[in-house]
């Protein structure tokens, strides 16, 4: 097989990151393996943690040449302890991907994937060529392109083991914030197909109509002056007493958790000197905004925040319910998991200035795909 690029990000201990492109070659496959051609792989928030770390992306800049071209930017000295398990290591991105399978190894299961377009989720998947096991692979329907299914893991995975998180914890409707995202989408058909009361919070009147254009009934704008009314009003409606927070920082947390405790008096849940005993729980899965999280209690004492990733999450359901999951989303491709993308660029240029500035603000409508094909 010959070699292909590849993104990789590195932060030196001098305190710079550097993102370029690597010449790499690509391996022949095990018995079990295939290689695939990369033609299409998103970039997610959950890339741009690792593909930019603790930098501050305000000092970009470019360097390198067009058919080699070359991002860095400076890692604050305060936020540098929290990059000490990678420094100095040149580290391949991106999540999940797909693409057409061009070389497969020696057993039946890898043999009959030639030729296939498939999605994977495997890591390194800003490469042009990437090798990987048959069984981090899922065969995509007929008629599916690469671009169709190159978001068929981490968004729609995400949307599913939310669904299931609040089914576990003995909740019976949620919250979900930056909710016109991709993932926002995918969350308001699930709960619409499920018939589970869901509440979303958007930035602004746009967001609101784009996500009731899709079926939803609550749909609260934080930019709004009766912001904290309209989200008590739906939080009383729906009893939704569990949210996915992709902000992070500020103070919609607490907004969140307050609202939630007015909510349940309003319902008459019984209240004692410590709040309603009915658990509220925030789990943050974003850092949409970098500031602290700021927690203002007035909700008694029967809540919780804590963080939330999708990976845990899948270990603790289990290979089954996962396959389960993973059928409904090839089944539902199309439909219920159907992505939509602002821009396709090919890997270089992912690495210009421009597509780096408006890629990284991680706003609802910039998405990214790239093509790695299309150097």
């Amino acid at each position: 097989m010959k070699s292909g690029l590849q993104l990789r990000s590195e932060i030196t201990t001098a305190g710079e990151l550097r993102l370029s492109l690597l010449e790499i070659p690509t391996p022949d496959p095990a018995a079990d393996e295939i290689v695939v051609r990369i033609e299409a792989t998103p970039i997610n928030p959950s890339d741009i943690g690792l593909l930019f770390g603790a930098a501050d992306m305000r000092t970009a800049r470019a360097a390198g040449t067009p058919a080699a071209p070359v991002i860095s930017a400076d890692v604050p000295p305060e936020r540098m302890r929290s990059m000490a398990g990678r420094l100095d290591q040149s580290m391949p991105v991106g999540n999940e991907g797909a693409g057409v399978v061009v070389a497969a190894g020696a057993s039946e299961a890898a043999q009959a994937l030639l030729g296939q377009t498939v999605a994977a989720l495997g890591g390194a998947m800003y490469t042009q060529y990437r090798c990987l096991k048959v069984d981090q692979c899922l065969p995509l329907p007929a008629g599916t392109t690469a671009a169709e299914g190159a978001s068929c893991f981490v968004n729609p995975l995400t949307a599913l083991c939310m669904v299931e998180t609040m089914r576990r914890e003995g909740h019976t409707a949620l919250v979900h914030t930056a909710a016109a995202s991709n993932l926002g989408q995918m969350l308001q058909r699930v709960c619409l197909k499920n018939g589970t009361k869901l509440v979303n919070i958007v930035r602004n009147a746009q967001q609101q109509a784009l996500l009731r254009s899709i079926g939803a009934t609550w749909v609260c704008n934080s930019s709004s002056p009766d912001f904290v009314e309209e989200l008590t009003q739906a939080l009383t409606e729906t009893a939704a007493t569990i949210a996915f927070d992709a902000v992070g920082g500020g103070k919609l947390a607490g907004q969140i958790l307050n609202c939630m405790e007015t909510a349940l008096i309003r319902n008459h849940v019984e209240t004692g000197r410590y709040g309603t005993t009915v658990h509220k729980q925030v789990y943050v899965y974003g850092s949409l905004d970098t500031a602290p999280t700021e927690i203002s209690r007035g909700f008694g004492m029967s809540w919780g925040v804590g963080g939330w990733l999708v990976f845990p999450c899948l270990q603790r359901i289990g290979k089954v319910k996962t396959q389960q999951f993973k059928q409904r989303i090839a089944a539902e491709l199309k439909s219920t998991f159907a992505s939509h993308y602002t821009r396709e660029v090919s890997l270089r240029e992912a690495l210009q200035l421009a597509a780096v500035a408006e890629y990284g603000r991680r706003s609802t409508g910039a998405k990214y795909l790239i093509n790695p094909s299309r150097e």
